[in-house]
């Protein structure tokens, strides 16, 4: 099971620790974090100009929503604003700079009553991160932009934290993901069919933890805990932003959550730019954890239509 933090005293050390050992930790709004809502919901507001997007849906066609959802999260990860917004979250936090390394922010949309689930609104199955080739080191951050329902959030799986799951990650190659998964996102509208990992055995969901913030509040975990996209039957869209980061130092030392069943094939570790400077994590760093000479695939995606 896990631990739940509500705004803790301690450092971000103690925080990145704490996570590690399968701790959620929730921070309170903070100026660095309402700047950052403000900042998402005017890129927001400006791509679905017109229509409230909580509600869009019920005014437009799947496709009319996603010609404007697209292009809005391409635009949203490569404003440099975004970056400066979770540097500026992580400050307030004092994260070291030069041994924090930081991802690109996520805009994700979770629609009502199975409107859009697919592409680049996917509504993910139980998962872990890790099974992507995301590090063991690695820390999600994740920030609602508007006021949601507990049943449009995320739902955790946190007996699932020390426990094993039987699962499809063996097959699963980052680099491959990159190269076609990614970049196909856009065309997956009324159904999914790219292959991803999921679980391979009957799960027990329950109990579950469901976190409900105000905007302005942030939740961070870890990239091993197993969660999911909670079935949206608020009749509104949920509007989300996260985005992920790792210690240079626990990278580099191999240190991390425990991985009990993740077996992925590449890494996501050149996703990450050191916080002070953005510049990429050192190669050399990122070939121990994929010493392969013939690696084939892209080995870092920057285009449109990202969907992980």
């Amino acid at each position: 099971m896990s631990t739940l933090y509500i705004d803790p005293a301690f450092d971000a050390h103690r925080m990145i620790e704490a996570v590690y050992d399968g701790a959620i930790v929730v921070r309170a709004h903070s100026p660095a974090t309402l700047a950052f809502v403000n900042h998402a919901r005017a890129s927001i507001e400006n791509a679905f100009e017109g229509v409230d997007p909580r509600r869009a849906q019920h005014f437009m066609e799947v496709e009319a929503f996603v010609d404007r959802f697209a292009p809005l999260k391409s635009s949203f990860i490569h404003d440099p604003r975004s970056r400066d917004a979770i540097r500026g979250i992580l400050r307030e936090l004092d994260f070291d700079e030069d041994d924090t390394y930081i991802d690109v922010p996520r805009m994700r949309v979770s629609t009502s009553n199975g409107y859009l689930t697919s592409g680049v609104a996917y509504a993910h199955h139980p998962h872990r991160d890790t099974w992507y080739s995301a590090p063991m080191a690695q820390i999600n951050w994740w920030l609602p932009i508007y006021d949601h329902a507990a049943c449009a959030g995320m739902a955790f799986h946190p007996q699932y934290w020390s426990r094993a799951v039987r699962n499809g990650s063996d097959a699963f190659d980052y680099y491959r993901w990159n190269a076609e998964g990614r970049a196909e996102a856009r065309k997956h509208v009324r159904s999914d069919t790219r292959v991803q990992p999921k679980a391979l055995e009957q799960l027990d969901l329950d109990p579950e933890m469901r976190i409900v913030m105000r905007p302005g509040g942030v939740m961070a975990f870890s990239a091993a805990q197993l969660h999911s996209t909670c079935p949206n039957t608020s009749g509104e869209s949920r509007w989300s932003v996260d985005f992920r980061t790792i210690s240079l130092e626990a990278v580099v030392a191999h240190r991390g959550a425990p991985n009990h069943d993740s077996h992925p094939t590449g890494t996501s570790l050149r996703d990450f730019v050191r916080m002070s400077d953005g510049s990429p994590i050192p190669e050399a760093v990122a070939r121990t954890y994929d010493e392969r000479l013939d690696i084939e695939g892209t080995l870092v995606y920057s285009g449109a239509g990202d969907a992980r």
